[in-house]
């Protein structure tokens, strides 16, 4: 025991400052896209081209929907004018879904639920992970946020076994036709009221798969969604900082 004990001193701190710290990302982090169409004015549709999923849009400026993009690179291989670009910015979850559509205009970030569901859920929610068809990618990176580096536990959040425990969903994959049933009769036994969170590409449009006899294309052909948390797949600091917005943790204010 008192080998253990001096172990974890000298450790120290494992867990990352975040939201009171800013993060650390590594340089060839992808996050929020930056277009440029001033760069590209003859619109040569390389970008759009190159796009595996359609996330390109071209026909009334420059359009890219986050809820489909891959964040793959290449589209930036393919055009030669460097009208695309990744930041490092990972705050990327929205409420709606339009809000994922990206033209020239700043990314209307999560907000927060309103007065009432926030103290319901502000200090305690549970979530049942609903993998509906996914590759393990967005369910591993979603697991992560229950290690000692990230501990979402601190701020009242977990993962639980039983849906009549939790006080929502977070689904991962395009909703297989053989997960469809097992999501829907999860949600069915999650009591009211009741939170949706759609985390990857899958999950909200479908991702690659989309369009598959298979595929539903994603949660929201079966159920509201209250938070859309875009990637492929999503960063676990870009779920975090959706579900702390949505919890009313973080305000666009601050970050």
């Amino acid at each position: 025991m008192l080998k253990a004990l001096l172990s974890r001193a000298h450790q120290g701190h494992r867990t990352i400052g975040y939201p009171h710290a800013e993060p650390v990302l590594p340089d060839r982090f992808r996050g929020l896209p930056e277009l440029h169409p001033e760069r590209c004015p003859e619109r040569c549709q390389a970008c759009a081209e190159a796009c595996p999923t359609g996330a390109i849009a071209l026909k009334d400026g420059m359009a890219l929907d986050l809820g489909r993009c891959l964040f793959c690179t290449d589209c930036i291989a393919a055009c030669p004018a460097g009208a695309i670009a990744f930041s490092g910015d990972f705050r990327l979850a929205v409420r709606a879904r339009q809000d994922l559509v990206l033209s020239h205009e700043t990314l209307h970030r999560a907000e927060a639920l309103d007065r009432r569901s926030r103290r319901l859920f502000g200090h305690s929610l549970r979530l049942r992970q609903v993998s509906a068809g996914g590759c393990n990618g967005c369910e591993a990176d979603a697991n992560v946020l229950g290690t000692i580096t990230w501990d979402m536990a601190r701020f009242g959040i977990s993962f639980v076994a039983s849906p009549r425990h939790a006080d929502g969903v977070l689904v991962t994959g395009p909703v297989s036709e053989n997960m469809r049933e097992a999501l829907l009769a999860t949600w069915e036994a999650i009591p009211a009221p009741r939170l949706v969170i759609a985390s990857g590409a899958c999950a909200i449009s479908g991702g690659p798969f989309a369009g598959h006899p298979e595929v539903h294309d994603g949660v929201s052909q079966f159920l509201p969604v209250d938070l859309f948390v875009p990637g492929c797949p999503p960063h676990p600091l870009t779920l975090l900082d959706g579900l702390l917005r949505l919890l009313g943790r973080i305000e666009d204010g601050e970050r």
